[in-house]
């Protein structure tokens, strides 16, 4: 009878372990190290894994045949460490269809984790990562033998547009209309005429003139322009200098020209070269040399400023200079400076500023030995007098 006494309360005590076994290994499980664990076989389907560590985890083995297809991850895996994981291994074959990675994952850390192996048959097409995954930190993971070829990213934001997103002309397969196709201003050609002067000079019973034409886009014109003046009395003399060129920007506030041209006072033609633009303090400048075919050089320089009053009344004084290369009698005409001439403009714009009539005060006088020349032959060395006229563009 007391062999009976002892032996009940044993088996009671064994039973009673055995039952409690089960829970005991699932607690344990919580906080198991997988530092050495080889994982080439195991089926995971089952575990919870939301306080695991696998800092130490070596998985470089052959993990091909791995099934995770109902591994539940949706737990807290806040505190996971898998800094020092070692993926390494053969994991082309590992199938994480089924896995559900919906917890807390924003603490888990893969820094140190090594993904180099062979991982181009893993199977992710089934994975939920609805989770909060923003605290994981991948600086340090390994993941060059992975093969995302065939990675659904449809849904997320960014990536490349597709190839029809946007058409060449940018008009998305929407028609110009009855207008047409939309043209850049800077590169359709257009035209234009500019009347800078058309005045008459009661003192000396003349009409001056001077004017240009021009046809191109922004970048290349062609320009034909012409100055002169036209005797009203007597044998009504025509003077004028006309030239055909060729103008390009050469900076912002510049631009050339280069051209021929013909000089109807000494029945001369030329080659023509010139630059004209905005000098500092917005002074409009321009210098033209012309090599006449018996090497006469001609040189004009010339600069005009608007004041401005207010919207309409503008003030334009100019002054221009003439010189030539060397002496030419027959054409009343001396080496160096020649002449000399400035005027006074009181504008009036109208008509949206294409328009301006002006009245003024021109003078001329000549320089050097040609003030000499001039009164051998009787002419006036200086000439001012009272001019009206007017400007215009179109």
């Amino acid at each position: 009878m007391k062999i009976y006494k002892v032996g009940l309360p044993f088996i009671g005590m064994s039973s009673l372990m055995l039952l409690m076994s089960p829970l005991a290994n699932a607690a344990e499980m919580s906080n198991m190290d997988h530092g050495s664990m080889d994982m080439s076989g195991m089926d995971m389907s089952g575990m919870d894994m939301s306080d695991m560590d696998h800092s130490s985890m070596d998985m470089s083995g052959n993990m091909s045949d791995m099934d995770h297809s109902g591994m539940d991850m949706s737990g807290d895996m806040s505190d996971m460490d898998h800094s020092g994981m070692d993926m390494s291994g053969d994991m082309s074959d590992m199938d994480h269809s089924g896995m559900d990675m919906s917890g807390d994952m924003s603490g888990m850390d893969h820094s140190g984790m090594d993904m180099s192996g062979d991982m181009s048959g893993m199977d992710h097409s089934g994975m939920d990562m609805s989770g909060d995954m923003s605290g994981m930190d991948h600086s340090g993971m390994d993941m060059s033998g992975m093969d995302h070829g065939s990675m659904d990213m449809s849904g997320m934001q960014g990536g490349e547009a597709p190839a029809d997103a946007r058409s060449p002309d940018y008009s998305n397969g929407v028609p110009y209309g009855r207008f047409g196709k939309p043209v850049m201003m800077g590169s359709l050609p257009l035209w234009g005429v500019s009347v800078d002067d058309l005045g008459y000079q009661f003192d000396d019973d003349q009409i001056n003139y001077e004017f240009d034409t021009w046809y191109g886009t922004d970048s290349n014109r062609v320009t034909l322009r012409s100055e002169g003046s036209i005797q009203t009395k007597d044998d009504k003399e025509i003077d004028s200098l006309t030239s055909l060129s060729y103008w390009k920007p050469l900076s912002i506030f510049w631009n050339g020209e280069a051209g021929v041209a013909y000089d109807t006072e000494n029945d001369k033609s030329a080659v023509m070269a010139g630059i004209a633009g905005t000098a500092p303090y917005f002074i409009e400048t321009d210098a033209r040399a012309y090599l006449y075919t018996d090497g006469q050089v001609r040189l004009d320089l010339g600069a005009e400023y608007e004041w401005r009053l207010d919207q309409h009344w503008v003030v334009i004084p100019e002054v221009e200079l003439t010189a030539f290369s060397k002496d030419d009698t027959d054409n009343h005409i001396t080496k160096g400076f020649n002449e000399f001439g400035a005027d006074v403009r009181l504008t009036y714009e109208m008509l949206s500023r294409q328009l301006a009539p002006y009245v003024g005060i021109s003078y001329e006088t000549a320089l050097g030995n040609a003030r000499d020349l001039r009164r051998q032959e009787d002419e006036a060395v200086d000439s001012s007098s009272v001019t009206a006229g007017v400007k215009f563009w179109f």
